[in-house]
């Protein structure tokens, strides 16, 4: 396969492991490192990949989010339910509707995956990060999370 070729397919997975759980980019990173040949095209690409896909659920939680505010009030949903739900989501959006912490938690959560940048991700979209703010740190942290990944498989 070209490098053109196993570029598309490394996007491609990306995204999909962005979207689907058991679709595994760390794996596919270490197999395309030792594979040799464009590994850091492959980390670049996975890390688009997964980027494009996190910044489908960040706007999913962004324009839902009202939807669904609305929704429960139109169903008149129990107050016991309600106060549960703001809880614990009431914490987490303070913590990402501020940039100095929701900025860092972004690119912790991408580089390391504490937490599941999945669970970062609708949040931060609720929250109303800045789009663009979310991408660039988000990829920033995919992109050393691969990049950590391969180098050493690449290069041994």
């Amino acid at each position: 396969m070209n490098s053109l070729a196993e570029t598309a397919v490394a996007l491609g997975y990306g995204l999909a492991s962005a979207l689907v759980p058991v679709v595994n980019a760390e794996a596919y990173a270490v197999v395309a490192g030792h594979r040799g040949g464009h590994a850091l095209l492959a980390v670049l690409a996975l890390a688009l990949g997964q980027t494009a896909g996190k910044l489908l659920l960040f706007e999913s939680a962004r324009r839902g989010s009202g939807r669904l505010a609305r929704t429960l009030a139109q169903r008149g949903e129990s107050g016991r339910a309600a106060a549960r739900t703001a809880r614990w989501t009431a914490p987490v959006r303070r913590w990402l509707s501020r940039r100095r912490t929701a900025l860092p938690t972004v690119l912790v959560s991408a580089t390391v995956g504490v937490p599941p940048l999945a669970v970062v991700s609708l949040a931060a979209g609720t929250a109303g990060l800045r789009r663009w703010e979310f991408a660039v740190v988000c990829l920033s942290g995919r992109m050393v999370r691969f990049a950590v990944l391969v180098l050493p498989v690449a290069l041994a």
